[in-house]
């Protein structure tokens, strides 16, 4: 009889390897997909998604219609981000330290909108740990999001068991809901009863040493700028030493002067502009972004934060302090990201540092 058990749990570990196995290639294949989309080849595909490898180019072109930020080299960096971290290595190594044993659940994902697929990621983790999930689009990614999921769907029948996409979420296990502050108060009071995974307001931040090099001042605004600085992960505020030279900053940025000629972002830089003359505030400027001293955080569009400081590990300890609206710090330090890859987090740089997995596997 013991015998019997045992082999009946070797033969359920072995059936959960290879529902493990069957996912990550899954994942690795719709990597390639996205890698297909930006590419001019698709010869390797079945005829089925060759089409619809054509029906997502014509989306990409199209998301900037339902939303003006997303312009077809904001979605192509998106999708290109997505195609490089899904390959089966890296998806091995996020899945592999996971007991993949939680009872099926019902989940409820709340969907950002504020960069291209930014949902994308809470999507998968649900359906990588086998729940169903009840997926509510943002409006301002709701193009680009579906066709994504319905993606997956194609790719694979199990997946396609998996997904919903809901304007309601009625009769769900779990949330996972990303907004603004008044919106998770909001979520934490009508979905009250059940288990929650709320994100509020981050922003990223960048602490200069002065030792910065030309390429890491180019990766500084690419971190700055990728998608119109309108992520979590864009640096909204930087930390400059004292007498820290702002024309090395310009030189990055002019990289960017484009930007002026997009009229969402235009005239996001002119509104602020005016308000900030009006109150007779000190700026400096280049003709597409405001450069302003202040102890907030988060700057809005066009304009970029910063603040001289004399004590490097005072600053540290200031931002410390303020971990809960930090998503994250580029600096030279090994702890912090790199210049330029603050845009570029691996599968397991979980948003606000919230492990998703951990949280969709709790009985």
């Amino acid at each position: 009889m013991f015998g019997f058990v045992e082999h009946k749990v070797r033969t359920s570990r072995l059936d959960s390897r290879m529902e493990l196995q069957r996912k990550v290639r899954v994942l690795s294949r719709l990597g390639d997909f996205f890698d297909s989309l930006t590419q001019k080849s698709d010869c390797d595909w079945e005829e089925s998604l060759k089409d619809h490898i054509e029906k997502g180019r014509e989306v990409i072109q199209k998301a900037k219609h339902q939303n003006a930020w997303f312009t077809p080299e904001a979605v192509k960096m998106a999708i290109s981000a997505w195609a490089t971290s899904l390959n089966e290595k890296e998806i091995e190594a996020w899945l592999k330290s996971y007991d993949f044993a939680a009872k099926p659940k019902i989940v409820g994902v709340i969907m950002a909108g504020n960069i291209p697929l930014v949902g994308l990621h809470d999507a998968l983790a649900v359906i990588v740990c086998g729940h169903e999930l009840r997926a509510k689009l943002s409006s301002k990614d709701q193009m680009l999001m579906q066709f994504v999921l319905e993606t997956l769907a194609l790719l694979d029948e199990e997946f396609d068991k998996q997904i919903q996409i809901v304007e309601r979420l009625n009769d769900i296990d779990y949330l996972i809901a990303t907004g603004s502050d008044n919106s998770a108060r909001y979520f934490d009071y009508y979905f009250k009863n059940k288990r929650k995974l709320l994100r509020k307001n981050r922003t990223s931040v960048a602490l200069l040493d002065g030792t910065e090099t030309k390429e890491q001042l180019n990766g500084l605004a690419a971190d700055v700028f990728t998608y119109f600085g309108l992520g979590c992960r864009n640096i909204t505020k930087v930390y400059l030493p004292e007498g820290f030279d702002k024309d090395l900053l310009f030189g990055a940025f002019f990289a960017y002067k484009h930007y002026a000629e997009h009229n969402a972002y235009a005239n996001n830089y002119d509104y602020n502009k005016a308000v900030y003359l009006l109150n007779s505030i000190e700026l400096l400027e280049n003709g597409f972004l405001l450069l302003k001293e202040d102890e907030g955080l988060h700057s809005p569009v066009g304009v970029l934060f910063y603040e001289e400081y004399d004590s490097f590990e005072q600053v540290e300890k200031d931002l410390e302090a303020k971990q809960e609206q930090i998503q994250c710090i580029v600096s030279n330090q090994e702890k912090h990201f790199d210049y330029g890859e603050a845009q570029k987090p691996k599968l397991w740089d979980y948003a606000d540092g919230v492990d998703t997995l951990a949280f969709l596997l709790e009985n």
